[in-house]
């Protein structure tokens, strides 16, 4: 069967970006055969079912459409390896948590060890490509790897960073707004480049595609996340001054967001950003700049994350502020986990901040997200903010998963909407007010609700960046 394929590509790596990028290519080349390998065998068999690992808007019929005929999964690493033209890496890369740099700087294990077993089971020359996030000058370390190996084989490393948001990323896969490549400049590097964007060219227009060296084409992911988390700390920096003032921060971001010169993309204030990209992505930034001694530089892009983490201490605080100075004993609902809207990730969520910061305020925290498994909050929460079953007593009976909006908000004193979920829009509010002990508080994180019938309701209602009813009229 492997004669009607016209190329061969194996991706190392069936999470967010591996199982959905791989899925289009397959969609978009049905000459071209595409499997996606990982050690977890829970994970492959969640690929090979109806119950994809992921959720995604689009991502199960793009699956159900070429799962079996150019798109495989499978926990066949060796054999896989063996048989591609090209492979991918696409491996989680996380904060180190210790040794140099940890709490900055990029793990890149997991993608040298993806290395090593490319070296160790290969029979032929291969195009490697970087898929995952990863430091300036990886690719130089993959390579080397690589070049190790003692059957004279020859390996060429591209990048190809990923540009996705998830909860659209088949959108974004489908329509890209580029795609980047970067390779060794060199003809074999430049032959390597122009065989991997006859992949993308069969559904992106060449234009779109762009072609760099490896070092540009790996700062540019940083950067492009970076610039993204800028925006939304520096809108938020200025919600804490509407709330201080009396402006409205949707009024401000209209009006800046006018500027053709500024777009209106991103400046939509929250209670923080999350996801596994921007944070981490930022971090990684800093170190580089403190690695080649440029401290200024980190410093200016430290202030992103440590805005982020403002916001999300001030929406607490505020929540504990208005709700009488304690929430104590006090059920409070919780209105969606997941980083925001259309996905089930949990990674860096801000309601985890929140739901941590109120369980040692004492609070009893019932959790709605119509994604998230209370399994991936509490695996999260463990891996992020060390808390776990075994080092916080009671935790089972303080933090609570309901089935809906509805039992989460009865009896409770306050909600707070932390993922804009278009259901929350369409609640039942009077409902809810009257199943609320009073007085009944709302705290939008997101600033997705009708704050005027809310107050008509008799809620107490507090929105970021946005004018308290009684202190600015």
């Amino acid at each position: 069967m492997s004669t009607e394929f016209t190329l061969k590509i194996c991706c190392m790596g069936a999470g967010y970006v591996g199982g959905p990028t791989m899925a289009v290519i397959a969609k978009m080349c049905p000459t071209i055969r595409v499997c996606v390998v990982d050690l977890s065998e829970k994970q492959i068999e969640r690929w090979n079912s109806s119950n994809l690992p992921i959720y995604e808007p689009g991502l199960p019929e793009v699956v159900q459409e070429c799962r079996g005929r150019n798109l495989f999964f499978s926990t066949d690493i060796a054999g896989e390896i063996e048989k591609a033209d090209i492979i991918f890496i696409s491996v989680n890369t996380p904060t180190k948590t210790q040794g140099i740099g940890a709490g900055r700087a990029a793990n890149i294990k997991n993608c040298e060890l993806c290395a090593r077993k490319i070296a160790e089971v290969s029979t032929t020359d291969k195009i490697v490509v970087e898929k995952s996030t990863v430091p300036v000058r990886t690719a130089e370390a993959i390579r080397r790897v690589l070049s190790y190996n003692e059957k004279g084989l020859k390996f060429q490393v591209l990048s190809n960073p990923e540009f996705l948001a998830e909860g659209t990323a088949i959108e974004d896969l489908l329509a890209p707004s580029r795609v980047l490549i970067g390779g060794e400049q060199t003809p074999e590097g430049n032959a390597a480049v122009a065989t991997l964007v006859s992949v993308y060219a069969q559904w992106v227009p060449r234009e779109q595609i762009l072609t760099t060296n490896l070092w540009s084409s790996e700062l540019s992911k940083l950067v492009a996340n970076a610039f993204l988390a800028q925006r939304v700390s520096s809108v938020n920096s200025i919600s804490a001054l509407c709330e201080a003032t009396g402006a409205d921060i949707a009024e401000i971001s209209r009006a800046v967001g006018s500027d053709d010169r500024i777009g209106s993309k991103f400046l939509k204030a929250s209670v923080g950003f999350g996801g596994s990209c921007f944070q981490k992505d930022i971090l990684n930034l800093v170190y580089l700049c403190e690695t080649f001694g440029l401290s200024e530089c980190a410093e200016y892009w430290n202030q992103v994350v440590s805005m982020n983490d403002y916001q999300k201490e001030r929406f607490t605080k505020q929540m504990v502020k208005s709700m009488l100075n304690t929430v104590t004993g006090k059920k409070i609902a919780i209105l969606g986990y997941a980083f925001k809207k259309d996905t089930g990730d949990v990674r860096e969520t801000p309601a985890m901040f929140v739901v941590r910061d109120l369980l040692k305020e004492g609070a009893l925290i019932h959790i709605y997200d119509p994604q998230v498994s209370r399994e991936d909050m509490w695996i999260e929460m463990d891996y992020t903010c060390g808390i776990n079953r075994q080092n916080t007593p009671k935790i089972e009976e303080s933090i609570v998963t309901s089935p809906d909006a509805y039992s989460a908000c009865e009896g409770a004193h306050a909600f707070a909407v932390l993922t804009e979920w278009d259901e929350f829009k369409d609640l039942d509010f009077k409902r809810i007010f009257h199943s609320m002990a009073k007085p009944a508080f709302v705290f939008d994180g997101r600033n997705i609700l009708d704050h005027d019938m809310l107050r008509s309701l008799g809620f107490e209602v507090y929105a970021i960046g946005k004018p308290f009813k009684d202190d600015f009229k």
